[in-house]
This record gives structure tokens, C-alpha cells and sequence, in this order.
């Protein structure tokens, strides 16, 4: 059996720009890709705390040192600049490989600046049967 894991999570990014006219993705600092283990390309989801909007796309590197987060395309109509989003890619992992599995999770103040990196989520571990 394959599941779909989170692997990289930017919590509480701050939306720097939107451009529509760019052709598609979302333009992220390579620090914060980096940090987040998110490649160049990579399909990631896009959660935006403001409004509810959720969206899929791909990833292309920004400006180094730069905290751009910039929305482009067709999905610069679901931000607007000051939007704080979660940005979460997944890896597909078969059972054996999850129990070594470790996301990376990074959060960033609200001018994408890294303030913790490698957060660990908390996470119940315990289900009881009903």
C-alpha cells in the first residue's frame, strides 16, 4: 500500500506579490524551499488562512534571501498581497518506509524569515476503537 505523507510544510508565509500575467506557479525564496525540502517544480498545495482557498501547483525558484512568496497565473486571483498561506508538499511512501518517514516544517514570521526550522508537530498517536 502507497500513502500520500506530508514531507515539507512552510506554516504562516506571507503573500509578497501576485502577478497574473505570469504563466502559472508559485515563486518561493530558495531558503525557505530549501529548509521545507521543496524542489523546483514540485507539486505543492497551497492553503490560504484569509479566505479558505486551497490550490495545487508547482514550485519555481525566487531570489535568494529575498522571503518572496508570489503567487502567479491563474492563482494570483486566489491571494492577495498580505495573505498568510501554508505551502505543504507530499511524497508518496509505501508502509514500510513510514515509521523513518520525518517531515520538514518550517515556520516564518510575517516577513518569511525563518524562525523555526525542523518543527516537530505534535500529533495524537493514540485511536480508540468505538
Amino acid at each position: 500500500m502507497i500513502r500520500t505523507m506530508m514531507n515539507g510544510k512552510i506554516h504562516r508565509a506571507v503573500v509578497t506579490e501576485a502577478n497574473l500575467n505570469y504563466v502559472g506557479s508559485i515563486t518561493i525564496d530558495p531558503l525557505l524551499m530549501e529548509a521545507a525540502d521543496i524542489l523546483p517544480d514540485e507539486k505543492v498545495q497551497i492553503v490560504n488562512n484569509n479566505n479558505g482557498e486551497r490550490l495545487e501547483t508547482y514550485v519555481i525558484e525566487g531570489e535568494r534571501h529575498s522571503g518572496e512568496i508570489c503567487l502567479n497565473g491563474a492563482a494570483a486571483r486566489k491571494v492577495q498581497v498580505g495573505d498568510v498561506v501554508i505551502i505543504i508538499s507530499y511524497v508518496q511512501l509505501e508502509q514500510s518506509e513510514l515509521s523513518d518517514h520525518k517531515p520538514n516544517v518550517v515556520i516564518v514570521d510575517e516577513e518569511n524569515k525563518i524562525i523555526v526550522a525542523d518543527y516537530k508537530e505534535k500529533r495524537k498517536t493514540e485511536y480508540t476503537a468505538h
